[in-house]
């Protein structure tokens, strides 16, 4: 099943710059997803399957250095293009 997900990533640190950035090279290192950065969110697009891991495993390791916040929109209608 192929899945959009829409990140919105709140860092909470004075230099937010830098793990936004970190998240989006995290993502890009996959080249089996779809990924359109914006300047309000991210968004990612692929096989459920793929998808879901790499979301958890970015999240997990951002989360273990930053503070943070994340806003997700998950859905199965929505086909990123």
């Amino acid at each position: 099943m192929h899945i959009t997900v829409e990140i919105s990533y709140y860092p909470l640190v004075t230099n937010y710059y830098q793990p936004v950035f970190e998240l989006v090279e995290l993502l890009k290192k996959h080249e089996n997803l779809s990924i359109a950065v914006g300047t309000m969110s991210t968004q990612i697009g692929g096989n459920y399957d793929v998808v879901m891991p790499v979301l958890n495993n970015c999240m997990k390791q951002l989360m273990q250095k930053y503070p943070s916040v994340f806003n997700l929109k998950i859905a199965n209608a929505c086909e990123l293009k």
